[in-house]
């Protein structure tokens, strides 16, 4: 059941990166276990202001975040000693359980390549139970995730099951997250199973009944038997959702299910008791 749309808004990430945010709203914190939604870009930078939308390192605890990248590059370092580029297509999945602190730079020469980067990112919050979980971060190559093509859309599926789909990426909930693109005038049934699913448009359009979203929106559903079609341009789309964990208290990059958790999170980052990446920590974004 079609039960509302959200329309996005313009955030700040620093040096000039500005992005869509479309979770957490006001009447929705959360569509599932994903309680964050990030879509940036494309941001084209010539190359001598490549450092202009560095996210210098900063914190994380209760959540997983998921990076998806459809141009550009990304050099990813964190407090577990990874360094790991993230190209188009590939999933880097970072748990922060705990607590963990990572930067995303963009020095690479392929940083805004085809048209420039873009970007997208959802957190997902952890169970209760593995909220306080070690650290951990994977990074899986697009080779590994699978894909369908079916009556005009392509999918590809990042995350969890769908569509008769499994993907690798390890995740503690059950949920699911995919990029699709839609032929213009196709349609495509929501996946079934999944008790919360939102359908985010970065490019084209789509309706359901007699509502249509285009870029930046986000269309939530509950329940069974919703559907999709793209309009005369096609549609490049982001599907995400899954079972909802319950409420979560969130502060700059901090989720728990216990508010006192995250005052002291803050007060943690604030007084230094965070790692920082081994090679990445001259630098740092200080607490709001």
């Amino acid at each position: 059941m079609f039960e509302m749309t959200i329309n996005p808004r313009a955030a700040d990430l620093g040096h000039g990166l500005m992005v869509r945010r479309v979770l957490p709203f006001a009447k929705r914190r959360h569509v599932g276990p994903f309680v964050f939604f990030d879509h940036a870009g494309p941001v084209p930078l010539p190359p001598q202001y490549d450092r202009a939308a560095d996210v210098r390192p900063h914190p994380h605890i209760g959540l997983s975040t998921v990076s998806y990248l459809l141009s550009g590059q990304i050099t990813h370092r964190d407090s577990l000693g990874t360094l790991q580029q993230i190209r188009p297509g590939e999933v880097n999945w970072m748990t922060a359980g705990r607590g963990i602190s990572h930067s995303e730079r963009f020095s690479h020469p392929d940083s805004y390549a085809d048209g420039g980067l873009e970007l997208m990112q959802f957190w997902v919050a952890l169970p209760a139970a593995d909220e306080e979980c070690e650290p951990a971060f994977t990074h899986y190559p697009k080779t590994q995730l699978p894909e369908r093509t079916q009556d005009g859309s392509w999918l590809r599926l990042i995350a969890g099951s769908a569509y008769g789909l499994t993907s690798p990426v390890r995740t503690h909930s059950p949920l699911f997250a995919l990029h699709a693109t839609l032929q213009p005038g196709a349609t495509l049934a929501l996946p079934g199973g999944h008790a919360e699913q939102a359908v985010y448009v970065a490019r084209g359009a789509v309706t359901h009944g007699d509502t249509t979203a285009e870029p930046g929106q986000l269309l939530v559903f509950t329940g069974e038997g919703d559907a999709i079609t793209a309009g005369a341009d096609g549609a490049t789309l982001m599907l995400f959702g899954g079972q909802p964990l319950g409420e979560r208290h969130m502060f700059w990059n901090f989720v728990s299910s216990r508010k006192e958790r995250v005052e002291q999170a803050k007060a943690d980052w604030r007084a230094g008791r965070f790692a920082l990446p081994p090679d990445d920590h001259d630098e740092w974004i200080p607490l709001p």
